[in-house]
C-alpha cells in the first residue's frame, strides 16, 4: 500500500536549492529521474517541474529509510524530508549541483511501471510514441520549460493589456456558423434537431458587437477552431490574443501591437526589439520575397529579368513576356558547388509541383557559366541577365517565367525558403515587420469569383472605395499583418461600420441581401444603432510562443496536440459514439 501525505507538507521545489540553503530542513515531492545504489550509499535524483535535486542516503540514516530508498525505481513518486548540505562531488550540469538533501524521512507515494521511453531532455523517441503517452512526454524538462514559457507569455499579455485599459470579455464557444475562410467544426443541437452550432474560427463578430456595446477596449485570450489541413504552424484548435479598440485608425492599433510585442520580448526574453517596426506594403513584399509573410533574416530577394531577356530566342522567356507575364529570379550566393545538377533537378520538380512550368538556372562556376538554356542566349543577353540577377562567380541563379505574375512570385517565394533550408543559411534573431495595404479582394479559381482576402467586415481604403463596383482588383484594405521570421503572427484591420458600405461589400462578394442578412443580420442590425469606428487584430499565441522558443512545430508548445491527420493519439479521438447518442441528436450516419 502506498504512503500518504498525511502530516507532510512540501516546503520547496526541487530545482530551487542553492548553497545558501545549506543547513535548512526541507521537504520535497517529485518523480525519480534515476536511482544509484553504491552499496553503503544511495543517491536518488528527484525531479519536478523546476528541476532536479539529489537525495542522499548513507549509513547515518534510519535502516528502514535506507531500505526504502533501495527499492525505488525511475518515475516512482516520492516525498522526502531532510537537511540541505554541500555535495562532495559537484555536478556543474544542473543548477542544484552544489548541494544535496541528506534524507531523514522518505515516503513512496506511488510506484511506477517502466515507462515506454526514457523521460529525458530532447528525447529521440519517435514522436508518435511520445504523443500516445503525452502525459509522460510532458514530464520531460524541455517540454515543461516550453509550457512554463507559454504561461509566462500569457501572464505578461494580460498585464500589458490591462495597463492599456483593455477589458477581458469572454465570448461564446457555441455560435452561429458564418463563412470565415475555413470549414467550421459543427455541433448538432439536441433540442433543435437538424440545426447546428459552430465552434468559433475567431471571436470576430462578438468583439465587434462589444464595441457597439460601448466597452471601447476589448481583449481575450481566445480558443478558436478551424477544420483545415494541418502543418507545422497550424492546429485545428488554437489560441489567439484577440483585441478590438473603438475610436481608432490603423496607426492606433499598430501602436498597441508594437507595444505588446516590445513588452513581451523584454519581459520574457530580455530582448529589446527596435521600434517602430519596419513596414512593407503587400505588393512590395510579394515583389521582393514572393510572400506576404517574408522571412527577412536573409537576403536572396527576387530580381526582375524581363527587360534583360526581352527579345532572346528562349521561347519560355519570350512567351511569358509576350503573354503579359514576367521573368524573375533569385540568386543563391556561393551555392555553385552545393546546388549540383541533381539538386537542381530536385528543385525543378518542386517548382513543377507547386504550379510552375519549369525552372531555368544559371550556375556561375569558377571555370565559366553553365546554364539550362544558354544555347538560346547571346553572350550579351546572358551578361545582361547575370547583371540583372546580381550574380557573381560561385552563385546560382534560379529563374521562373510565366504569363501570370503572381504564380512567378509565389513559386520563387517557396523556392527561396527551400534553397535557404538546403544551404543551411543562418537565420538568427527576430525580425518582426508589418505588411500593409493588402488587396481587398483575391480571385478564387474554384468559386470563380472574388473573395475577401481578410474578412468581409474589413474597411477598404477611403481612396479605393470608388472602384468597388467597377474594378475590384484596385480596391485595397485597411488591413495589416504582423509577421515574425516568416510566420504570420497577427492579422488585423479597421472594420466597416457604415451599413450602406457593408451592403455594397456583401454585393461585391456575391452575397444577396437575403444571404447577407441570414448570415450577418444580427451584426448589420447592430450597426443601425450607432457603431463607433473600430478596429483590432488577433495575435496567434501558439505561434508567438513557438517563435520565441525557436521550436520547430506547434506540437512543442501545445500541451495535448493533434497530429497531421487531425487525431489525438493519446485519447484516440475522434472516436465513434453510441447509436443512442446519434438518435438523441436526430442524426444518422451514411456508411459509405
Amino acid at each position: 500500500m502506498a504512503d500518504t501525505l498525511k502530516g507532510f507538507k512540501r516546503s520547496d521545489y526541487c530545482g530551487t536549492f542553492r548553497t545558501t540553503d545549506q543547513g535548512r530542513e526541507v521537504s520535497v515531492c517529485g518523480w525519480v529521474q534515476r536511482q544509484r545504489d553504491l552499496g553503503q550509499l544511495i543517491f536518488v535524483d528527484l525531479r519536478d517541474r523546476t528541476g532536479i535535486v539529489q537525495l542522499a542516503f548513507d549509513d547515518t540514516v534510519d535502516p528502514a529509510v535506507f531500505e526504502r530508498a533501495a527499492s525505488v525505481r525511475s518515475e516512482y513518486v516520492l516525498a522526502a524530508r531532510g537537511v540541505v548540505r554541500l555535495r562532495s562531488s559537484v555536478n556543474r550540469e544542473i543548477p542544484t549541483g552544489e548541494v544535496e538533501i541528506a534524507v531523514t524521512e522518505l515516503r513512496i507515494l506511488n510506484k511506477a511501471e517502466t515507462p515506454p521511453f526514457e523521460i529525458s531532455e530532447n528525447s529521440s523517441t519517435a514522436e508518435s510514441l511520445r504523443l500516445k503517452y503525452r502525459y509522460l512526454d510532458l514530464r520531460r524538462p524541455d517540454l515543461q520549460r516550453n509550457l512554463l514559457m507559454r504561461h509566462r507569455i500569457a501572464k505578461v499579455t494580460r498585464d500589458y493589456f490591462d495597463a492599456q485599459g483593455f477589458i477581458e470579455i469572454e465570448t461564446p464557444m457555441l455560435i452561429k456558423s458564418t463563412p470565415e475562410g475555413a470549414r467550421d467544426f459543427l455541433v448538432p443541437s439536441r433540442l433543435h434537431k437538424g440545426r447546428f452550432y459552430a465552434l468559433p474560427q475567431s471571436p470576430q463578430i462578438y468583439k465587434q458587437l462589444s464595441m457597439v456595446a460601448g466597452f471601447d477596449r476589448y481583449m481575450q485570450i481566445a480558443r478558436c477552431f478551424r477544420d483545415e489541413d494541418l502543418r507545422a504552424d497550424r492546429q485545428p484548435e488554437f489560441t489567439q490574443i484577440d483585441l478590438e479598440m473603438s475610436f481608432v485608425d490603423i496607426e492606433d492599433v499598430i501602436e498597441i501591437g508594437e507595444g505588446f510585442l516590445s513588452t513581451v520580448f523584454r519581459e520574457v526574453l530580455d530582448i529589446e526589439l527596435p521600434m517602430p517596426l519596419p513596414r512593407l506594403t503587400y505588393n512590395h513584399a510579394m515583389e521582393r520575397y514572393g510572400s506576404d509573410k517574408p522571412d527577412t533574416r536573409f537576403g536572396m530577394e527576387i530580381a526582375d529579368l524581363s527587360d534583360a531577356v526581352r527579345g532572346c530566342e528562349f521561347g519560355v522567356f519570350t512567351s511569358a513576356i509576350e503573354g503579359g507575364g514576367t521573368v524573375r529570379s533569385i540568386t543563391a550566393e556561393n551555392a555553385a558547388d552545393k546546388l549540383t545538377r541533381k539538386e537542381l533537378d530536385k528543385l525543378t520538380e518542386m517548382a513543377r509541383g507547386i504550379g510552375a512550368k519549369g525552372l531555368a538556372w544559371v550556375r556561375m562556376n569558377p571555370d565559366g557559366v553553365a546554364s539550362s538554356f544558354g544555347k538560346f542566349m547571346t553572350e550579351e543577353q546572358m551578361k545582361a541577365l547575370i547583371e540583372a540577377a546580381g550574380a557573381k562567380t560561385g552563385d546560382v541563379v534560379l529563374i521562373i517565367a510565366d504569363t501570370v505574375k503572381k504564380h512567378v512570385l509565389t513559386t520563387l517565394g517557396a523556392l527561396r525558403l527551400e534553397v535557404a533550408n538546403r544551404l543551411n543559411i543562418k537565420r538568427d534573431g527576430f525580425n518582426p515587420l508589418w505588411i500593409t495595404d493588402f488587396p481587398f479582394f483575391e480571385w478564387d479559381d474554384e468559386q470563380k469569383q472574388y473573395v475577401a482576402m481578410h474578412h468581409p467586415f474589413t474597411s477598404p481604403l477611403d481612396e479605393s472605395i470608388r472602384y468597388l463596383d467597377s474594378n475590384p482588383e484596385k480596391v485595397f484594405a485597411k488591413a495589416y499583418d504582423l509577421v515574425l521570421n516568416g510566420i504570420e503572427l497577427s492579422s488585423g484591420s479597421i472594420r466597416i461600420t457604415d451599413p450602406e458600405l457593408q451592403k455594397r461589400m456583401f454585393t461585391a462578394l456575391g452575397l444577396s441581401d437575403e444571404e447577407a442578412h441570414a448570415k450577418f443580420g444580427f451584426l448589420t442590425d447592430a450597426f443601425r444603432f450607432g457603431a463607433p469606428p473600430h478596429g483590432g487584430m488577433a495575435i496567434g499565441l501558439d505561434r508567438l510562443v513557438m517563435q520565441m522558443l525557436g521550436a520547430q512545430t506547434l506540437r512543442d508548445v501545445v500541451a495535448f496536440p493533434k497530429v497531421q491527420n487531425m487525431t489525438e493519439l493519446m485519447t484516440e479521438c475522434p472516436s465513434p459514439v453510441d447509436k443512442e447518442q446519434l438518435t438523441e441528436l436526430g442524426l444518422s450516419l451514411n456508411q459509405r
